[in-house]
């Protein structure tokens, strides 16, 4: 019999290839964007987002969108002002997804930070990369739509609604995940075509960061980067043998299966849905700048041990971030209870 967990893991196999085939097939711009725009639509739970949400998500997105073309001015002649502007705006989409449980949070953060260091870097860089996000959204719930009506869900109970976090609680992971993303962020902008990458990345680090305590960030935050680039790598290796599309559809259908398996419960691991989710979304950031690379003519090898390499740098980054953050709260409750004493 194939349980819910079964046919999420097919979902997101059948979701994915559809998207490899849609954005690769077609020849889009930027196709592993359209590509990461799906896999965060298909690792929700739940059903597939209704027209009427879709539309809602569009229209944030597209406010979003105008924000970060008007940050592009302010950064470039204000810098500091851009700066603490752009970190509180991170720090409440933080709080926001923190707060109503939204799974979609990283949809926002990653559009909100990329469009301003690509509006440094190139103003028709920033339409490439908006036209991107809103077909990535709309190939996203097209595919997770087509994959739900295949695998669809038997009718269960609603299970009862946790309670969020409470409103400090849900500040202190903001913080944290605002103080992961801004040093990167502020980096790219000093060399936004090089750092590109690195802010998707810092971005769903920034996210993941929140939602995990001191003892497993190492495991979750570098663990999970290491695990995408070597998912990367025996894509990579298995489409050498025979470089075309249906390969490359078969073979990231493949590592959706297995991932798939560990992050929705299929296959027991130690490790949390949140770092199967993060090590899909890396290998997506390193295969699709590599195959881009292939194709036209550039070294693969060197430009994708690079970006390898600063994924990595930025994981141990953010694992330092929550390693000093908690000892420091820690240390400043210590010295408050004493002194309360």
């Amino acid at each position: 019999m194939i349980t819910r967990a079964d046919k999420a893991v097919l979902r997101l196999a059948i979701g994915l290839g559809l998207a490899v085939l849609v954005a690769y097939g077609f020849a889009l711009q930027m196709p592993h964007m359209v590509c990461l725009m799906a896999i965060l639509l298909l690792c929700r739970p739940g059903p597939p987002i209704p027209p009427v949400k879709a539309v809602a998500i569009a229209l944030l997105l597209a406010g979003l969108l105008v924000t970060g073309v008007l940050m592009v001015p302010l950064l470039e002649n204000y810098a500091l002002a851009g700066v603490v502007l752009t970190g509180a705006i991170l720090y409440a989409l933080f709080f926001f997804g923190i707060r109503t449980g939204n799974p979609l949070t990283m949809i926002l953060v990653v559009t909100f930070t990329l469009i301003p260091v690509a509006g440094v870097a190139e103003q028709a860089l920033v339409t490439i990369i908006s036209v991107t996000i809103a077909v990535g959204l709309a190939v996203g719930s097209l595919v997770g739509g087509f994959s739900h009506a295949f695998f669809p869900d038997a009718p269960a109970a609603k299970p009862a609604k946790a309670s969020p976090p409470s409103r400090e609680a849900a500040s202190w992971i903001a913080l944290r995940g605002t103080l992961v993303v801004m040093p990167v962020f502020v980096l790219a902008l000093t060399d936004p075509s090089f750092y590109l990458a690195a802010i998707m990345k810092t971005a769903t680090l920034g996210q993941q960061a929140g939602s995990t305590d001191t003892r497993s960030a190492g495991g979750e935050l570098v663990g999970s980067t290491l695990m995408g680039a070597a998912m990367a790598l025996v894509v990579w290796i298995g489409l050498s043998l025979w470089p075309n599309l249906w390969m490359l559809m078969l073979w990231m259908m493949a590592t959706a299966l297995w991932a798939g398996a560990r992050l929705f419960g299929v296959r027991r691991t130690s490790f949390s849905p949140g770092f199967w989710s993060n090590a899909l979304v890396t290998m997506l950031i390193l295969l699709g700048p590599a195959i881009e690379d292939s194709a036209g003519g550039t070294g693969v090898l060197a430009a994708s041990a690079v970006r390898a390499g600063l994924f990595i740098g930025v994981a141990l980054y953010a694992w330092a971030t929550v390693w000093l953050l908690e000892r420091w709260r820690a240390s400043r409750s210590e010295s408050l209870f004493f002194h309360n004493g």
